[in-house]
């Protein structure tokens, strides 16, 4: 069976009904998976009509469940009424409340593991806000649902991969943020997630600094030497490979990034400035849930909105990249189910040694293969 993966249609006036559409119009989507917007039948087309015309035939095969979903269409849950008022290019109230029952409907579908993976179109932060949603965007809305302790913003594309310990807090409020043990958590969360969402065996971790040239030995701030380089010598001293921490410019303008697995960033602007300078279709990753969440690295995009201008790029690596998590998970479920035994036996000078192992081959030696603390 093809995953089911859900598709919010985040915020009507800006440019997630075009990237959709655009993307669904590849025939290879459909391939891979059964593809479930959640949005309105009337608006999704009041878009396609801003597009070229071949956009306009796409079929869309109306169901009320994903249950009823058919292999080799696009199908589409209808979660608002076709009267919701549309002032494309433009922010509004109707627009959020709109995001947010897209969302709670697909979210709810994917609780009660009607859908397989989640990908969601942009939301504009503000006029999502109600009673309903007080949260600062689309992964803490998710932690709250699916694993508040656990969830970790990474940014994915096939230049680097950026993870952040704060997400989206105001920069005055990021250094009382910064404590060793959430550094600590973010780092083993993302060292999971790259083996067992990405295959990376040993995956190496580089840290950066909190403050312009690593803090200057104190001079420039002491987060470093107090909190950031204590928590990774901890990580390292657990068998993790992780590295730093390295000052932010000279990391990313001497071209370091490429020489890690991932980085983890502090705050918000320090990893993602440099992420979409270098690739503008990337993928933002929910890591650290059970559940499998994607989005495009971009916003709603009003500039663009109904002018036929926006790339859809991003969004088509996002639904790839959930179908190819998946993917992973499957396999490595199917691996797990029958291990291999343990069996130890004797050398010759009679000391017990590993004959088989469930993964990765014998034992190290102690200390073997450890990372390193560099300032």
């Amino acid at each position: 069976m093809k995953p089911i993966v859900a598709i919010t249609a985040g915020d009507i006036n800006g440019v997630g009904y075009e990237v959709i559409i655009k993307s669904l119009h590849d025939a290879h989507i459909c391939e891979l998976c059964t593809p479930v917007v959640y949005g309105n039948l009337a608006i999704a087309k009041a878009h396609a009509r801003t597009l070229d015309e071949e956009y306009h035939a796409l079929n869309w095969n109306v169901i009320d469940t994903p249950q009823k979903a058919q292999k080799g269409t696009v199908s589409l849950i209808s979660c608002y009424p076709d009267n919701t008022p549309l002032t494309i290019g433009s922010p509004s109230k109707e627009a959020g409340e709109a995001a947010y029952l897209s969302l709670q409907r697909a979210t709810g579908d994917l609780q009660q593991g009607l859908v397989n993976a989640l990908v969601t179109a942009p939301i504009n932060k503000d006029t999502i806000q109600s009673d309903k949603f007080r949260f600062s965007g689309h992964t803490e809305y998710l932690a709250h649902l699916f694993g508040k302790e656990n969830a970790l913003m990474l940014m994915v594309s096939d230049v680097m991969r950026v993870a952040l310990v704060c997400n989206h807090t105001p920069i005055a409020e990021v250094a009382g943020q910064i404590t060793e043990e959430r550094i600590m958590k973010k780092v083993k969360i993302l060292s999971e997630t790259l083996k067992n969402d990405f295959r990376i065996e040993n995956p190496r971790i580089a840290v950066l600094a909190l403050n312009p040239h690593g803090g200057d030995n104190g001079l420039l701030g002491k987060e470093e030497q107090e909190i950031i380089n204590p928590a990774i010598r901890k990580c390292v001293d657990e068998g993790i490979w992780v590295f730093g921490a390295y000052a932010a410019d000279g990391f990313f303008g001497s071209g370091r990034y490429t020489h890690y697995d991932a980085v983890l960033a502090m705050y918000h602007d320090q990893g993602l400035a440099p992420f979409k300078t270098l690739d503008m279709n990337g993928v933002n990753y929910t890591a650290g849930l059970k559940v499998v969440r994607t989005s495009p690295d971009h916003g709603t995009a009003y500039d663009l909105a109904g002018k036929n201008q926006a790339s859809a790029e991003s969004m088509r690596h996002a639904i790839y990249t959930a179908v190819d998590v998946l993917k992973v998970r499957q396999e490595s479920e199917e691996l797990k189910k029958n291990p291999l035994p343990f069996i130890e036996r004797e050398d010759k000078e009679g000391r017990p040694r590993p004959e088989f192992r469930t993964f990765g081959g014998p034992k190290k030696a102690s200390g073997e293969g450890e990372g390193k603390v560099e300032s």
